[in-house]
């Protein structure tokens, strides 16, 4: 029998079939503008809700799951490196599908395609709204219509994240995997080890200060959902296997609470990390920003749906927080190089 528990080392998430996710903490963008890709700030710590029964709500419990802390529009991306076999990973925002945004499903869908490919997608910074960009992931509270959830359906019930793995099927996974076997023989004597990994800084350690211990009894916490930020050059990748590759069933699936960092000292006992860092000095620090590019892979086109989903800065308020655009020699290109484009003349 196939394991399809969810299991959590350090602050990564494991997901039956292979998956691997991390909550990667990031700069938050202008609400204007095309930006380029962020640079990760280090992981979000993330816990077990089981380890917490005497302080988390009761809603929590029932769901399961993990939790994490956030403040208050901090943007966060999730970084998919570690994940080594083929596998589609849905991923829902307040059970919203972050790719379609369709409402969630048990099941693959390609009309729309409610999923990411991995380890083609290295990353997903936000809810894929329009041709080649992404609007960030912002977290926000419910209650006040902000969130992807709330924008959607009309209500928001849910939030925080929820996470779905399918694997190939038993067939095509051992085809994949021979052909793998045959490839890597063919290379070993020609390649040499390069460093691997997803965009951004390395992660910075969070040091947790002792705090009060936890309350004697549950009650009940600010609940937290994500909304949508600015605008950045990222692709969503299509599929290009048929959708009959893929197990009918998923392998695993894992509800991700979002937790204020009041709420995450009283029920953890543990500090929250401290506050998001400042953009604009980062950018004025020469620090890098990101371009990332496949030439062998095809944007999924936006729907209407996620296209129409605005910024939280039009439920919130302005934005005030400084922005300094980054030099052209800020922004490092990862993977494939566009290229230099070739002019045409009078012929």
């Amino acid at each position: 029998m196939t394991d399809s528990t969810v299991r959590i080392d350090g602050n990564t998430l494991r997901l039956p079939g292979g998956v691997t996710v991390r909550f990667v903490r990031t700069l938050r963008l202008p609400e204007t503008g095309t930006h380029p890709l962020p640079p990760g700030l280090g992981d979000f710590p993330v816990r077990r809700v089981a380890d917490f029964p005497d302080t988390v709500p009761e809603a929590w419990r029932a769901r399961g799951g993990v939790m994490l802390p956030v403040y208050l529009r901090e943007a966060m991306w999730l970084s998919f490196a570690g994940t080594r076999e083929p596998a589609a990973l849905q991923v829902g925002v307040g059970k919203v599908c972050a790719v379609s945004g369709k409402p969630w499903s048990d099941r693959l869908s390609r009309s729309p395609q409610n999923y990411v490919v991995l380890p083609r997608q290295p990353w997903l910074d936000g809810i894929n709204s329009g041709r080649g960009t992404v609007r960030q992931f912002v977290a926000v509270p419910l209650g006040l219509g902000a969130t992807v959830e709330g924008q959607v359906t009309g209500e928001e019930v849910w939030g925080g994240v929820q996470l779905q793995s399918f694997p190939l099927g038993v067939r095509e996974l051992a085809t994949w995997r021979e052909a793998e076997r045959r490839r890597s023989q063919q290379s070993r004597a020609r390649t040499t080890a390069l460093p691997t990994g997803g965009y951004g800084m390395p992660a910075m350690p969070m040091k947790s200060a002792p705090g009060a211990p936890p309350a004697p009894s549950p009650r009940a916490a600010t609940a937290m959902g994500l909304g949508v930020g600015g605008s950045m050059h990222q692709e969503v990748y299509e599929d290009d296997r048929p959708l009959k590759s893929w197990a009918e069933e998923p392998a695993g699936r894992v509800f991700v609470h979002l937790v204020t960092p009041p709420e995450w000292r009283r029920i953890t006992g543990e500090a929250p990390p401290p506050s998001p860092a400042d953009r604009a000095a980062y950018t004025r620090a020469g620090l890098p920003w990101f371009d990332y590019y496949d030439q062998d892979a095809e944007d999924l086109a936006p729907t209407d749906t996620l296209g129409a989903v605005q910024p939280v800065g039009d439920w919130l308020g302005d934005d005030h927080e400084p922005w300094q655009e980054p030099t052209a020699d800020q922004v490092q290109p990862l993977k494939d190089a566009k290229g230099k484009p070739v002019e045409d003349g009078d012929w």
